[in-house]
């Protein structure tokens, strides 16, 4: 270019690869489900279970005055945890908004508290280095012209004929494009996009009245993104393919496809079975499990979004802030099995995980063994290897099956077994990993 002159050099459109590298790097992220459901506290879907009307629910934004909420506290936690990108929810099913969307007056600025909270996340997610992601909920149980559907509120009221048909999808439609407009282009970068979701024909169980792609407009709705913010990542439940898929509180068996192809996925977890703060449910998953979950999702080159759901006043209750610690301790000292690893064509032993970066393999010990573990396939691959936690080395030999004796000396293994030399005193860490030096970084064919 020459000096002194502008390039009108179109920048290349981002391809799905390149918008998902920095997502199949980072692994790990933090979910944050919050809104006026915090205040009742029993679930996030409390207006649609106790059948509330939209008058009833309106009790909550007229309370709405979270003064813990701080939005570097939050950021800050994630970051100790070990996620690499938070993604909070600027809308939930009942259509109250975080932001000061002038489509609407049913947001956070109509409140005691009238600060744009997806302003303050933004902001502070950025400063603290973190991949910023937002999640819009293309159900709204609070919009007058929302078709009642089989999971609405109202949808046992007797006169519900009666009320459908002075609603118009097509006026609810524009609402919803707008919005997601407002979003994508009065804060910045947006990294990551979360829509949910879509339960037309198909949806298991049934919902009658049930809303997909041709409700929501997804194609244009997409194209739209798409041109507002060509890097943005976004899921999978538009009712159209999108950049990921997102498998909801279970663990896939193995990496997802599409077509017979992998596709980048990622599960979506919560600490107790709800996503926004519900108050008398202590069903808490362990920092063991948690982190058990974290590895066998990047086992299969998958993420983990972990949710929580900060409480009324604004703050993390010392459940999630116990389980987001003991993440962070475990990740402080083994992050490098995690971020930009993933699946290993090596096949480990039962009650073990492999990730795998470059010529590094990670042994994940879910279950320590007495003296010795196992591993085919590895034998005059290894050069070194070593505790992760702290260091130090692990001795390793390979025993001939044909002259090994079975009484002092370990027998019995298969050739081409690696047996790792293990201390019999289990790593104090929620997870034990063995880091491998591999002489080649893919296996034999």
């Amino acid at each position: 270019m020459t000096s002194g002159m502008l390039s009108t050099t179109t920048p290349p459109t981002p391809t799905a690869d390149t918008r998902s590298a920095w997502f199949r790097h980072d692994r790990f992220g933090l979910f944050v489900h919050w809104g006026l459901y915090a205040m009742g506290a029993r679930h996030e879907w409390l207006m649609s279970r106790e059948q509330m009307t939209a008058q009833q629910y309106e009790r909550f934004a007229a309370r709405f005055d979270p003064d813990l909420f701080d939005a570097s506290e939050w950021a800050a936690a994630a970051k100790a945890a070990g996620a690499q990108y938070v993604v909070l929810t600027a809308k939930h099913h009942d259509g109250f908004c975080l932001w000061d969307s002038a489509l609407t007056d049913y947001t956070v600025m109509h409140t005691p508290f009238g600060r744009d909270v997806v302003a303050a996340f933004v902001d502070a997610v950025r400063a603290a280095g973190l991949k910023v992601g937002l999640y819009y909920s293309l159900l709204d149980w609070h919009h007058p012209d929302f078709l009642i559907d089989g999971f609405h509120p109202q949808r046992d009221a007797p006169n519900v004929t009666e009320l459908n048909q002075s609603r118009d999808m097509a006026r609810y439609r524009e609402y919803l494009h707008g919005q997601v407009r407002e979003l994508l282009t009065h804060y910045g970068t947006i990294d990551y996009l979360f829509f949910d979701f879509s339960y037309a024909s198909g949806h298991n169980p049934p919902v009658w009245g049930g809303k997909g792609a041709e409700e929501w407009g997804s194609a244009e709705l997409l194209t739209m993104v798409r041109e507002l913010q060509p890097g943005i990542l976004v899921n999978d439940r538009l009712g159209v393919p999108g950049d990921f898929v997102t498998p909801e509180q279970y663990q896939p068996d193995r990496p997802m496809e599409r077509s017979g192809m992998q596709v980048p996925w990622e599960a979506c977890q919560t600490l107790n079975g709800s996503w926004g703060y519900d108050r008398d449910n202590t069903d808490y998953k362990s920092v063991d499990l948690l982190v058990r979950m974290l590895i066998d999702g990047v086992a299969k080159n998958g993420n983990l979004l972990l949710n929580v759901g900060p409480n009324g006043r604004g703050a993390f209750d010392p459940n999630a802030e116990h389980a987001l610690a003991g993440i962070g301790e475990w990740m402080r000292l083994h992050a490098r099995s995690i971020r930009g690893a993933g699946a290993s064509g090596f096949v480990p032993p039962s009650d073990v995980r492999y990730t795998q970066r470059g010529d590094r393999l990670y042994v994940h010990v879910f279950a320590w063994p007495f003296g010795s573990l196992h591993l085919l396939g590895l034998a005059d691959r290894v050069e070194y290897a070593q505790l992760l936690n702290d260091g130090s080395e692990v001795r390793f030999r390979v025993i001939d099956p044909d002259t090994a004796a079975q009484n002092l000396t370990q027998g019995g293994q298969p050739a081409g077994t690696l047996t790792l030399e293990l201390p019999v005193r289990r790593p104090d860490v929620a997870v034990p990993v063995i880091e491998i030096f591999l002489r080649d970084a893919n296996p034999a064919e």
